[in-house]
């Protein structure tokens, strides 16, 4: 696949480095020309497909699937700069609110409604450096990645490209429960700081009686 990514930090890094090397073709695009071109030449270096460097417009426009992976408070900003050729595409919502954020409406929601996009909620529970890993395994599993959209297609690209990092798509829901992936994203991220082993707050499955 294209994909497109509005972004040109750590996230933009990890996971675009990840898909050119299973073969994607990359564009990734911020504010600085700068930045966005040393960032496809860093991801061009570390073996995978050549990576390309554009605007926020060119890059919404070049991708089949586009992924925004900019700052939460910057989004809405990014999404109206890309343009109309996000209407009607697969947009990989990779964002996070701070925990004092009014968790009432996603912000993958609002970025449906600002672009008409096939929003994708995912990859917000993971930090950079799991997305760097190849794969990301822990204790001999595979990490579970939870998609919340409503689309289809689009989930299913998500779902290969999930995939394509070693990783298990989980089917997450519908879009409105993308809120439910930002509260916990918010919630475990403030256990973590605390120096707390977020995973151990889950029972196992075989405990639960499942």
């Amino acid at each position: 696949m294209r994909i497109g990514i509005l972004g040109a930090g750590n996230m933009a890094d990890a996971l675009g480095t990840q898909w050119s090397r299973a073969g994607h073709e990359v564009m990734v695009s911020g504010r600085d020309e700068a930045r966005s071109a040393a960032t496809a030449a860093r991801m061009t270096a570390a073996g995978g497909s050549p990576v390309v460097h554009g605007t926020w417009p060119e890059a919404a426009a070049f991708g089949e699937v586009v992924m925004a992976a900019v700052a939460a408070d910057g989004l809405e900003e990014v999404l109206k700069a890309a343009g109309p050729a996000l209407r009607g595409k697969p947009l990989v919502d990779v964002t996070n609110r701070l925990p004092d954020f009014d968790f009432t409406r996603p912000l993958a929601r609002t970025a449906a409604d600002l672009t008409g996009a096939h929003v994708v909620k995912a990859f917000n529970l993971g930090h950079v450096d799991v997305w760097r890993m190849t794969p990301p395994v822990f204790d001999g599993r595979p990490l579970a990645v939870p998609l919340c959209g409503d689309d289809p297609d689009a989930l299913s690209r998500v779902r290969s490209l999930v995939t394509d990092l070693g990783c298990t798509p989980v089917d997450g829901g519908g879009l409105d429960r993308a809120v439910l992936l930002e509260a916990t994203a918010a919630f475990v991220i403030g256990l973590w700081f605390a120096g707390v082993d977020a995973q151990a707050i889950l029972t196992p499955m075989e405990a639960a009686g499942v």
